[in-house]
């Protein structure tokens, strides 16, 4: 009896978690799919010829981070207040129209600067969406995982999210080996978007069954009018101000180094393999990425047993002392297998912080406002300086002057290494484990274990 009591907590979490991530993964691979593809379809939103197409492409692609913060308000107010599983759904479903929305989109040639705009509107609410997607799915992911176990089920969020990319590169060689680059650029690209169409629908049945990770007495309060700080700004900004700070530095320099290495990385291999082999350059990338995607769980696991700090310290230390060596050394790299490890060494070093960066910030806020928190904490920092990565690296290209990029995100980096170090602790009280122990002494803790 005894077997099949602890069995059962533990299937159900990781059915439940198995839910929250699908969507996590459809959403990624929509977002991914637009960086995948971008060579392929910017002259069917933007004249040919136009030496700036590519930075138009990438400050789209910054653009719909601007809306991410809005997202993840709306969404982690909806979640605080109506639960976690129907602010999912709905993100999810507004996700779906998007992607159909720009599969079918007319080029440039027919519609003119309208298809510019349909581009850019979808991408916005596709912002939107995925702003509400990370804050309330790392929340509900946090809160339906096994104590003890936070850290390992919570990784998942990045498993599925590094995974829409492998998806989103995996789509790209079997079209490359499929269908001629013409071809890809004619209409393989529209598939590309409908298949993240198709698969967020599917996601949306299977949410429907996912259990509900917040109390139902906390979402009738809410629903009742009688808990008027489920989900309040005003709540979290003048009670929670200090774990919300702390949210965004500890996302900063994290957010950064992710989009620096995981976006700005592929697109060095493939422009360096351009010449001699498309496909060489996308394997290489595949191969990498689906290695970051299968240290996740590693690295959650390991959290658990020695604390989100020391990983998160790791990841401070590395990323200081290896991004320089990276974009000066990767784009020289001619052989394929020099060029995947050091793109992989990049990959090692940032599983510190995608690992366990969701139940870190999860354990620093009270139920009732934690998907707001979350959510909004790293959505500014994510806007700030994780979606303006791939644009600021193109304009250093452009410019010839890379270094400046290699200090920019080096410095900030060092920034939340010093947060890491002096503001968190690797063992005590924090929210998901102690709430009502806490919840009675008024305190606000700054990180659990």
């Amino acid at each position: 009896m005894s077997a099949t009591k602890e069995y059962s907590p533990f299937r159900r979490s990781a059915s439940n978690t198995l839910k929250g991530s699908a969507g996590n993964l459809v959403e990624w691979f929509d977002v991914y799919v637009y960086a995948v593809f971008a060579s392929y379809f910017e002259f069917h939103f933007f004249a040919q010829g136009d030496t700036n197409s590519q930075i138009y492409v990438w400050a789209i692609f910054a653009l719909t981070f601007l809306m991410r913060p809005v997202g993840s308000w709306f969404f982690g107010r909806f979640a605080d207040r109506h639960g976690r599983r129907a602010a999912l759904t709905f993100s999810i479903s507004l996700m779906a129209g998007c992607s159909f929305i720009i599969a079918i989109t007319p080029a440039r040639e027919s519609i003119g600067m309208s298809a510019a705009v349909i581009l850019i509107l979808c991408r916005l609410l596709q912002g939107f969406a995925t702003g509400g997607e990370y804050g309330t799915s790392a929340t509900y992911m946090s809160e339906a995982a096994l104590p003890g176990r936070r850290g390992f089920f919570s990784s998942f969020q990045y498993v599925t999210l590094v995974g829409g990319h492998v998806l989103a590169q995996l789509t790209l060689l079997i079209m490359l080996t499929t269908l001629t680059p013409e071809e890809i650029t004619d209409w393989g690209w529209r598939v590309a978007f409908a298949i993240g169409g198709i698969g967020a629908l599917i996601v949306f049945w299977l949410r429907r069954t996912m259990d509900e990770s917040l109390d139902k007495k906390q979402i009738d309060a809410a629903r009742s009018g009688k808990d008027k700080s489920a989900g309040s700004l005003r709540e979290l900004l003048v009670h929670y101000w200090r774990p919300f700070i702390l949210c965004f530095l500890v996302t900063m320099g994290g957010t950064l180094a992710f989009y620096a290495y995981t976006v700005n990385g592929p697109k060095i291999i493939q422009a360096s393999f351009a010449d001699d082999d498309v496909i060489t350059g996308t394997v290489i990338n595949l191969i990498a990425l689906s290695v970051l995607m299968v240290l996740q769980p590693f690295g959650g696991w390991l959290s658990d047993i020695v604390g989100r700090k020391t990983l998160l310290v790791f990841f401070g230390v590395g990323g200081v002392l290896y991004t320089g060596f990276l974009y000066t050394a990767l784009p020289s790299a001619a052989n394929p297998i020099v060029a995947f490890l050091i793109l992989c060494g990049a990959f090692v070093i940032i599983t510190g912080y995608t690992s366990i960066n969701a139940v870190v910030k999860a354990e620093l806020f009270p139920a009732h406002i934690r998907a707001l928190g979350l959510g909004l904490g790293y959505a500014l920092a994510n806007s700030i300086f994780g979606g303006t990565a791939p644009l600021l690296y193109s304009a250093a290209l452009s410019t010839e002057n890379v270094t400046a990029f290699i200090v920019y995100t080096t410095i900030t980096i060092g920034a939340s290494l010093l947060v890491y170090i002096f503001f968190l602790h690797n063992r005590g009280l924090n929210w998901l484990d102690n709430e009502e122990e806490l919840s009675a002494k008024r305190v606000v803790v700054e990180v659990g274990r």
